[in-house]
């Protein structure tokens, strides 16, 4: 069965390039005959029938548009409401016959469990973390990395005046994509991901002989999933209704140990939001353009349960649940090459 109208939401954190793809699944909609519908503040709009008609106007001039048109919130059908009970009225109020969810993998979870009870989804992977499995990329991570390989060329400076270490904590839970991408761009002295153990006294010690050999200054890339060095305690967190740990701040307990332990003062930045808020590059307006128009095609189509993926430079349809899976992990052979350049 085709889609009469389409309906469209953003869930989840807000990233750069969700306008790019509500703009495309627009347009494209359109140009397929189809009405397009958007609904506000991501499942809760569902929830609460708040919803927004869309055509060409209300997309124009969105694109390098940073945040969604739409709306976003972290409130879900299973955790809020009924499951799929909760969203059917409004999807049969406006005659939405597929719904093309943008989000990361905790809203993908929730689109395929509603797929599962016979709701018509097709989705798009969102994260700027880059730990999606099933696409090459998400969208928002080029964006994230530019943010902080800029930051990271502003703290060099800034290291070099004082003879400091800085140290700079980014996004990524699990995974060091974020953090060995922008260090290696910004030829950073160390990285620390989720991925790869460290010893803060092997990385003292680095930092140390690069001081030595004259080069008075460092720049620490830190993921904010990284454990703790060992036998410190771990900064206090609040858990959101999700179970997961609201991260951030591990930098302030490495820092004096690294002044400590090399004798050079230690400051640290965390970049935060700031990561994905303002406008996307142009990668990721490019590929949120292509995402969203894939989409659209493949339920207008009848395609459902899918999920429109970058592989191999083309748009492809791979099964929603690959999202799914336990995050992907930062390559190896990316941290090795920004690895070859530590402390040099």
């Amino acid at each position: 069965m085709t889609a009469d109208r389409i309906g469209v939401l953003t869930a989840g954190g807000d990233c750069p390039g969700l306008n790019a793809v509500i703009r495309a699944v627009t347009v494209g909609g359109l140009a397929a005959g189809r009405e397009v519908v958007g609904i506000k503040n991501g499942w809760d709009g569902l929830m609460q029938n708040d919803t927004v008609d869309l055509d060409r106007d209300a997309v124009r001039g969105i694109l390098g548009r940073g945040g969604t048109i739409l709306g976003t919130s972290r409130r879900d059908p299973y955790v809020h409401g009924a499951g799929a009970a909760s969203v059917r009225e409004t999807l049969d109020a406006h005659e939405i016959g597929a719904l093309i969810v943008i989000g990361g993998d905790g809203t993908l979870r929730t689109a395929t469990r509603l797929g599962q009870e016979g709701i018509h989804i097709v989705g798009v992977p969102k994260t700027i973390d880059n730990d999606i499995h099933g696409t090459d990329v998400t969208f928002g991570f080029h964006t994230a990395v530019q943010i902080a390989t800029e930051a990271i060329d502003r703290l060099t400076t800034t290291a070099e005046s004082h003879n400091r270490i800085m140290i700079l904590e980014v996004m990524g839970r699990t995974a060091g994509w974020i953090a060995a991408t922008a260090g290696m761009a910004g030829g950073a002295d160390m990285i620390l991901v989720p991925e790869v153990p460290y010893d803060l006294d092997e990385v003292a010690a680095a930092l140390r002989g690069r001081h030595q050999l004259g080069r008075q200054y460092s720049t620490v890339v830190v993921a904010e999933g990284i454990e703790p060095p060992s036998g410190t305690i771990s900064p206090d967190r609040e858990v959101d209704l999700f179970g997961f740990e609201r991260l951030g701040g591990v930098s302030y307990v490495i820092a004096p140990l690294l002044e400590e332990k090399t004798g050079y003062e230690a400051r640290v930045t965390v970049l935060g939001y700031i990561q994905r808020g303002g406008s996307p590059t142009a990668y990721d307006r490019v590929l949120g353009t292509r995402l969203g128009l894939g989409a659209v095609e493949m339920a207008c189509a009848g395609a459902r349960d899918v999920m429109v993926a970058l592989s191999g430079g083309q748009i492809s349809p791979v099964p929603i649940d690959e999202a799914c899976r336990e995050p992907r992990l930062l390559d190896r052979s990316v941290y090795d090459a920004a690895a070859a350049f530590f402390a040099s």
